[in-house]
C-alpha cells in the first residue's frame, strides 16, 4: 500500500442540528444561527492521502497527507450589505460537481502536489484509488493520459469494484475524525468553513492516519473470510495496545485457509456454478 493514494470527496457542513458545548463560565456560547436548520449552509471536499511513513526512532519521514481542495468559485455579491457592498468578491460552493470539475482537480491540483511531496525513495508507479462515482474519470481519459507520465512519474486511477464493500481510507474513519474538528471552530461564512477544514486537516496527527491504513487491512482480511461479502464483522485489533507494546506489524496478511477459500469461490462464481 506504499504507492496508492486514495482521493474522495466529501460535504462539510457549517455546524449540526444538535451540538453540545462545554464551556467556561466567562466563554461565551459559539455563535449558531442558519436560515432553515433542514438546510445547514455546506461545501463539499476533496481529498488525497497516502499510508505515513516512520523513521527507525519513531519521528514521521512522510505524514501521507497530500492535501484538501474546496469546490468553490469566487462570486461577486448582488447587493449591498451591512458587512459588504455590492461587487464585493465572496466565496460560495459551485453548483455541480462534473467529469470536467473532477478533471481539473485531479490534473491540476491531487497530481501536483502527489509530485511535490512524494519520498524520493518510494515507486513513482501510483495508483490514484477513487469510486465508481458518475463524475470521475477513468483511466483511458485523453487529458489524464497526457499528464500521467510528467517528470518521471507513472499515475494509474483505479476503481472500486461496483456494489463492493467501501474501503476507501478517507470513508473509513478519517473524515469522520476530520469534521470532528471542524465543527469545533464555530464558522459562519463559507470562507471561515474552509479556513476551518484546512486548520483540521493540519491538526490531525499522522498516527491517526496511518491507523486507518492499518484498520483497511484488517478490514480487507475479514472481507475476504466472507467471500467478498459485506457483511463482515468489524475486528478490534488494538492497535493502540499493540503499539505501546512495540508489536504493531506494519503488515496484516489474511489467513491461508480463507484465502484458498475465495479463491475456490471465485472460481465457481467465473464458472457458473
Amino acid at each position: 500500500m506504499r504507492n496508492v493514494v486514495h482521493i474522495d470527496e466529501k460535504w462539510f457542513y457549517m455546524t449540526q442540528k444538535r451540538v453540545r458545548a462545554y464551556l467556561h463560565p466567562k466563554e461565551k456560547t459559539p455563535w449558531r444561527k442558519i436560515k432553515n436548520k433542514n438546510f445547514i449552509p455546506k461545501a463539499m471536499f476533496m481529498a488525497a492521502v497516502a499510508r505515513p511513513r516512520w523513521n527507525q526512532d519513531g519521528s514521521c519521514a512522510f505524514d501521507g497527507k497530500i492535501g484538501i481542495w474546496p469546490f468553490t468559485k469566487q462570486v461577486p455579491a448582488q447587493r449591498s450589505s451591512d458587512n459588504r457592498p455590492r461587487g464585493t468578491l465572496e466565496t460560495k460552493p459551485i453548483d455541480a460537481i462534473t467529469k470536467d470539475v473532477i478533471r481539473d482537480m485531479l490534473v491540476n491540483k491531487i497530481m501536483p502536489a502527489i509530485r511535490e511531496k512524494w519520498p524520493n525513495d518510494l515507486s513513482k508507479v501510483i495508483y490514484i484509488q477513487q469510486d465508481n462515482a458518475p463524475c470521475h474519470i477513468n483511466n483511458d481519459d485523453p487529458v489524464f493520459q497526457q499528464h500521467k507520465l510528467l517528470h518521471g512519474f507513472d499515475f494509474r486511477l483505479i476503481q472500486q469494484p461496483p456494489n463492493s464493500p467501501d474501503m476507501n481510507i478517507l470513508d473509513l474513519g478519517y473524515f469522520r475524525v476530520l469534521q470532528t474538528l471542524q465543527y469545533r471552530k464555530s464558522p459562519r461564512k463559507t470562507d471561515q468553513l474552509v479556513a476551518a477544514v484546512n486548520e483540521s486537516w493540519e491538526e490531525l496527527h499522522p498516527k491517526t492516519l496511518s491507523n486507518v491504513w492499518m484498520s483497511l487491512q484488517f478490514y480487507l482480511n475479514e472481507v475476504i473470510k466472507v467471500c467478498g461479502n459485506n457483511e463482515y464483522d468489524e475486528s478490534h485489533a488494538k492497535k493502540s495496545q499493540l503499539e505501546d507494546l512495540g508489536s504493531l506489524p506494519e503488515e496484516v496478511g489474511p489467513a491461508v485457509e480463507d484465502v484458498h477459500k475465495a479463491v475456490q469461490f471465485i472460481a465457481e462464481h467465473m464458472n457458473g456454478n
